[in-house]
């Protein structure tokens, strides 16, 4: 059982409800750290969950954002990726906390987000869960993957049949260099012919990672690959 909250240390004081008497959650966050949490409300892009309450008309297309639209209208990416879900916004607050998760080595921090993953993936219905893979590089600076981690706690048991080589971070390149780089996922074998399959990341940036992960995916026989993510930057 744990006292104090995950990320400021402070001791966890119940905060009782109507609802607590029937069925209480788990928690890991005190209330003042909990509430920076900021999910994604009000209406959001159909295909990678960003906000379109923040952004300009001219941003829009439909019920898509414009980056969005850019990928459905390339021949080479429309429908491979079919829609991505994330539960926050990438905020200061949480871009801290992934922080001291990812790259301090704290595991523990991953028991904040558990209930939520959990609760979303007893509702939506797929044949596999495949984590994000790291590179060898990466793995061996942290430690451990940070998405397999969060399945875990989770209680999901996560299919790893994607492997990675190693590469530069998407956010540093161009929107031409990523579309353009080759393929940096390999499948091990494994049979996805006419599957649904459900992608987890800890963040969604500019999608390519997913996208790229989704087409080796689909190219090897799954019917529909979406993914999941707990942030949109």
């Amino acid at each position: 059982m744990i006292n104090n909250c995950l990320n400021c240390d402070d001791e966890l004081v119940e905060i009782m409800s109507w609802r607590g008497f029937f069925y209480r959650e788990p928690q890991f966050l005190c209330y003042a750290c909990d509430k920076q949490l900021v999910k994604i409300e009000g209406k959001r892009c159909l295909g990678c969950s960003r906000s379109l309450d923040d952004l300009a008309p001219q941003l829009i297309k439909g019920d898509v954002c414009l980056d969005c639209h850019r990928w459905e209208v390339d021949s080479e990416w429309k429908g491979i990726l079919h829609q991505n879900f994330s539960f926050y916004r990438y905020n200061d607050f949480l871009k801290e906390y992934l922080a001291k998760y990812k790259y301090r080595g704290d595991y523990v921090l991953a028991k904040a987000f558990s209930h939520t993953i959990k609760t979303y993936l007893a509702k939506v219905d797929y044949d596999l869960v495949i984590p994000i893979p790291l590179s060898d590089e990466r793995l061996y600076e942290r430690g451990f993957n940070q998405s397999i981690a969060l399945l875990e706690e989770a209680e999901v048991r996560p299919s790893n049949i994607l492997t990675r080589s190693h590469s530069e971070k998407q956010s540093k390149k161009t929107r031409k260099e990523r579309l353009s780089q080759e393929q940096v996922f390999q499948l091990v074998e494994s049979d996805l012919y006419g599957k649904s399959i459900l992608l987890f990341d800890d963040i969604y940036t500019t999608g390519t990672t997913l996208r790229q992960a989704a087409k080796l995916l689909r190219e090897a026989g799954a019917n529909e690959v979406s993914s999941l993510t707990l942030a949109r930057g």
